[in-house]
């Protein structure tokens, strides 16, 4: 018997690490925080460049930046600086590579303020993901409203390389937008995953300020 052609979103075509990414991780919710620290640094490092790019350098970056882990990464000094800047397991750029030792400088704070990032991040869709149903790639919005917003306040809190395109890219990336196009089987699984879940936030409260 035949087994049905699957339909994703045409941007994971690319190669085979694309759609296993797109397949399970682009979109699904994420509440960890090591986690999306990871997504928050790398999104960094992708300005500029494909993700594809990012995507085959993911494990060279976590061998680099001791797996990810803010607490280590912010007493990074010169000395580990210019070694990284020897890497060639990741991207060699001055600037997101010190970029990267503030945000987690910026991270560490945002936790003891908030709890958890999970429960500052999350605040900008208002806990729950944002599900939307466009039919075309071309219909994806660079940034928007809630994106806007993240940069404004990441930038206020300290962080570097957050603009609202490289924001929206994370939301994307984390789960708090569904974009997968309505065509891909990602998008009713995911949808049904939320419905599915239907969990309160715990530690959710709104930004003031």
């Amino acid at each position: 018997m035949r087994t049905a052609e699957i339909s994703r979103c045409g941007w994971s075509e690319e190669n085979d690490l694309l759609r296993k990414y797109h397949d399970s991780e682009w979109g699904v919710p994420l509440h960890d925080d090591r986690r999306l620290f990871e997504f928050l640094v790398l999104d960094a490092f992708q300005a500029g460049l494909s993700w594809s790019i990012i995507l085959k350098k993911r494990y060279g970056f976590r061998r680099a930046f001791d797996h990810f882990d803010p607490e280590k990464i912010a007493r990074y000094g010169p000395k580990r600086i210019e070694k990284l800047l020897q890497e060639a397991a990741i991207i060699r750029n001055r600037m997101k590579i010190e970029a990267t030792v503030e945000n987690a400088k910026a991270f560490l704070e945002i936790q003891d303020q908030f709890g958890s990032f999970d429960s500052f991040i999350w605040q900008f869709v208002r806990g729950k993901p944002i599900t939307h149903r466009y039919r075309y790639l071309k219909d994806l919005p660079t940034h928007t409203r809630e994106s806007d917003k993240m940069s404004q306040v990441l930038k206020e809190q300290g962080f570097k390389f957050v603009g609202s395109t490289i924001c929206y890219a994370f939301m994307q990336a984390a789960g708090m937008v569904n974009d997968h196009l309505t065509h891909c089987f990602r998008h009713s699984q995911i949808c049904a995953g939320q419905a599915g879940a239907q969990r309160t936030r715990r530690g959710w409260r709104p930004h003031e300020g």
